[in-house]
């Protein structure tokens, strides 16, 4: 009976039914077969409503939706093809720049590419670009800005796992950067080889794109100096995010009407806020019972007699994550998967916030990855192309996104950089 309510519930998942009732459902299954109190459920959500990063995760999100909302968008791809658009893959480069920017403060691949890819697009086909390395470009570039702070996957992991947010957002610059450079590389040579025209550089462009989009620059400049400057907690940087774009948007830029449009925002941001918090919640409560019937250490004992060294380890631990990446979202992987490889991970000797920094990035790359990568279906609803020819398109990326993955996987110094 309980296999057959197990096997019934994923089903049911796999048909779309809203993750947090399969994940309530089970919970529910679980301790009743168990014969606990289902007040055991509501233990790990003390943990949960305690947590100080907690209040961080709508206030970013606000400000996320705020930003493409307004004008951030226009501004931003204006002042990085007046910065580095006359270089030989240039505008392609001004694409994974303003998707990455715009990912960091959206915490959503999709929001990057729904709100820039209509942008993107014909001023990338315009420049001469091809069609299929345009689509495998804003396919892939959608989760870009996922290792930046204030990234919004970041404050869930660092939540979930217990793990210093602080921590966190330093380990991801250098491996975001990495990619950022690797893949601009690639599209400097593409631009080279497909003789791709370059507009020329020009000082007064630059200058006034600056003058237009300086009080966007001061966003990203302010919540890393006031963070690791120690003048503010994440909460309170969230909040004062919040509060600056609401300003620039509505005041200096005059983009957003607060009497018209604030009701909208707020409905948008608590949308997805609430998805993320009921998932959360839910998904605690199943750990906890799993935790306690010592669900990952039976997991380990079963690796521990196949795996004899941290080497093999990472890579089983990579092709799972892969695997995750392409079924879940990763909102739903971070509370659902985290905490069972966590002290697995520890067992091997591996930092938690390397743990993180892989984590992070491997479902980063899951995100364009058949069969349920997300990226793939957003693109193929907002370009109106097929899932296949999506995923061809964004193949050389994804080539060049696991050979970034090993070398933020086996050379640690990448994400522990800053200790």
């Amino acid at each position: 009976m309980i296999g057959l309510s197990v096997i019934v519930l994923v089903l049911l998942a796999l048909l779309g039914i809203p993750l947090f009732i399969a994940l309530a459902a089970g919970s529910l299954l679980a301790t009743w077969h168990a014969g606990l109190d289902t007040a055991l459920l509501a233990v790990e959500l003390n943990r949960l409503a305690a947590s100080p990063y907690l209040a961080a995760i709508p206030l970013f999100t606000f400000a996320g939706v705020v930003l493409a909302a307004g004008g951030a968008p226009q501004r931003m791809i204006q002042l990085f093809n007046a910065l580095i658009g006359w270089l030989p893959g240039g505008v392609a480069g001004v694409a994974l720049t303003s998707c990455a920017f715009f990912t960091a403060f959206s915490g959503a691949s999709g929001v990057t590419i729904l709100a820039l890819g209509g942008l993107m697009m014909p001023m990338l086909l315009h420049a001469g670009y091809r069609e299929r390395f345009n689509l495998g470009l804003l396919t892939t570039s959608g989760s870009l800005g996922l290792l930046f702070p204030p990234s919004l996957a970041i404050l869930l992991y660092g939540i979930v796992a217990s793990v210093s947010i602080d921590q966190l957002f330093l380990a991801g610059i250098v491996p975001g950067l990495l990619l950022m450079g690797m893949l601009g590389l690639y599209c400097l040579f593409v631009g080279s080889r497909g003789h791709v025209p370059r507009h020329h550089f020009s000082w007064r462009a630059v200058t006034r794109e600056l003058r237009n989009s300086c009080w966007d620059l001061l966003l990203p400049v302010g919540i890393i100096v006031g963070i690791f400057g120690g003048f503010v907690t994440i909460s309170e940087a969230s909040a004062c995010t919040a509060v600056y774009v609401l300003i620039l948007e509505s005041v200096i830029y005059r983009e957003i009407n607060l009497r018209r449009d604030l009701p909208q925002l707020l409905s948008e941001s608590a949308l997805l806020v609430g998805t993320i918090l009921i998932i959360l919640s839910v998904a605690m409560g199943l750990t906890n019972l799993l935790i306690d019937a010592q669900v990952p250490m039976h997991i380990l004992g079963w690796i521990e007699v196949r795996i004899d060294s941290q080497l093999q380890f990472l890579v089983l631990l990579n092709l799972f994550l892969l695997i995750v990446g392409c079924m879940m979202d990763i909102f739903s992987a971070t509370v659902v998967v985290v905490p069972l490889i966590l002290p697995i991970a520890a067992n091997y000797g591996i930092h938690p916030v390397h743990l993180g920094i892989l984590f992070l990035a491997n479902l980063e790359i899951g995100y364009s990855t058949p069969p349920v990568g997300i990226n793939l279906f957003i693109a193929s609803q907002r370009f109106g192309k097929p899932v296949l020819t999506l995923f061809r398109a964004a193949l050389p990326f994804l080539l060049l996104m696991l050979i970034w993955l090993a070398l933020v996987t086996y050379v640690p110094w990448f994400t522990l950089w800053w200790q």
